[in-house]
């Protein structure tokens, strides 16, 4: 029997009521227990539909107060709160971490400037700093301390946080870097996180259904959606405790979560009145960088540009449970979706959700391209197959023409779209825009020669382009 869907609250938007009806079939193809997702456009919900139950123990259905794990969606709340206290001058974003830090040194290390590395590098992943995250605990286990995070007394990471290169340097995601932060905030204020984090943004910006309070611990909400395997069949206890709440420990409802990303919005817009400054949403925000992932901010994902949109995103994904969350630049509009479902489960059907709301939200064509006649030399010298041009992370993308138009496939497009290629728009001048990515593409050929670079850049903004040789990127011709 397909999954049952709750009845909306409020309005209902509908061009979504064909996915809505045919989510619930999606959710059963790939076994996946529960989801909850809420939409918003214009800076307020319009929509927050719940699928499915808890617990594939028990009958209890999602609703829309149950809160989930939101895994690393917990960053930019962390962020956040870094950024209001060096607003204010309790902490300075650009300053040694070192002189914040009481319970805990940080590694020596041979990399330059190791001992110096700041918050902002650390909130950036810029830091160098290893462990990508950390493994969950159930009711029973013996919980880590913070140092013991960072000194690998752990079962699955027994080795110790270290430098890797020297900051500023590169980048590298690092929830070890959060948990450096998360020490450090709370060795200076003397105030846990979870309470930090209650204080400045889940109570002021009426989050009442989120907490980085830990299961089995007074405060934890009796409404949450227990963590799955792929099978379908829930993990040990099914609630997840989480020492390192910086990195992961958050849980929300996509509500909540859209009600954070509406008032960054908001105060991206220039709104100074709500709990975010503006210069406190644009340091959470800005590209500082278009190398590696196509654009970050801090600690947001920037390289996004699904339904030809600029967004700032952020998703999490722990054994069990996965979440997504992204928001427009401009407009306020976006999508907040978590689900009980371990990658297998959700993969497919977020990349449905991603796809429909924004083609059913027509937020696609909120943004025209003035298109320009493609040369044929030019339409010519960019056909072919790439590896890494949208993104340095070894992807194969591939250059077409088809009905008098070109198109760029790759399975990064599949993977968050469920489509197979985005179309591609010549501007003039050898620069291109492609529907679902926010940089511009621009292929620059000596004349009479092969020797040509594609430039990646990003409109209105201050971020370096970023420059490579045609020939490091584009596969060789058959024959």
């Amino acid at each position: 029997m397909p999954v049952a869907a709750a009845s909306p609250p409020g309005r209902a938007e509908p061009a979504l009521a064909s996915l809505w009806e045919a989510l619930p079939t999606e959710m059963e193809r790939h076994r996946l227990k529960g989801l909850s997702v809420a939409v918003f456009d214009d800076y307020r919900i319009v929509e927050h539909r719940t699928f499915g139950v808890r617990s594939a123990e028990a009958n209890a259905p999602i609703s829309a107060q149950t809160a989930f794990s939101t895994a690393s969606i917990s960053k930019p709340v962390t962020a956040l709160v870094c950024a209001m206290l060096a607003a204010e001058g309790v902490i300075d974003l650009d300053a040694p971490i070192a002189n914040y830090l009481k319970s805990w040194r940080l590694p020596e290390s041979a990399h330059p400037g190791a001992a110096e590395v700041t918050w902002r590098q650390l909130l950036t992943h810029t830091a160098g700093t290893s462990q990508h995250g950390f493994a969950d605990y159930y009711e029973g286990d013996r919980l880590p301390t913070l140092i013991d995070s960072l000194e690998g007394r752990l079962p699955r990471y027994d080795k110790p946080i270290e430098f890797l290169f020297p900051p500023g340097t590169g980048w590298r995601y690092s929830g070890g870097g959060y948990v450096i932060v998360q020490l450090a905030l709370e060795d200076h204020t003397g105030i846990p996180l979870a309470e930090l984090a209650a204080r400045r943004v889940f109570q002021p910006l009426g989050m009442h259904h989120t907490t980085m309070i830990q299961p089995g611990a007074a405060g934890f909400p009796a409404d949450a959606a227990l963590v799955h395997a792929e099978d379908g069949t829930v993990i040990r206890t099914g609630l997840p405790i989480t020492p390192q709440v910086s990195a992961s420990g958050m849980w929300s409802t996509p509500a909540d979560l859209a009600r954070f990303a509406i008032a960054i919005q908001r105060a991206l817009a220039g709104d100074g009145n709500g709990p975010i400054a503006p210069a406190t949403a644009r340091a959470l925000t800005d590209v500082f960088s278009l190398e590696h992932v196509g654009g970050m901010g801090m600690p947001f994902f920037r390289g996004f540009g699904f339904g030809n949109t600029d967004w700032f995103r952020h998703d999490g994904s722990n054994t069990g449970v996965n979440g997504d969350l992204m928001a427009s630049m401009e407009g306020g509009y976006g999508i907040a979706v978590l689900a009980n479902g371990d990658d297998a489960n959700t993969g497919p059907v977020f990349a449905t959700l991603r796809r429909e709301i924004i083609d059913g939200m027509k937020w696609n064509e909120r943004h025209k391209f003035a298109t320009a006649p493609l040369p044929e030399d030019l339409k010519r010298t960019v056909l072919g197959t790439y590896t890494g041009l949208l993104y340095d992370l070894g992807l194969e993308y591939r250059i077409e023409e088809q009905d008098d138009a070109l198109w760029i496939g790759s399975e990064f497009f599949t993977q968050f779209l469920g489509r197979e290629r985005s179309r591609m728009h010549h501007l003039g001048g050898g620069t291109f825009a492609i529907e679902d990515y926010p940089n511009l593409l621009r292929f620059d050929c000596t004349e009479g020669s092969d020797d040509c670079n594609v430039t990646v850049s990003r409109p209105v903004s201050d971020a370096a382009p970023v420059v490579r040789a045609v020939g490091d990127t584009k596969a060789a011709a058959p024959g």
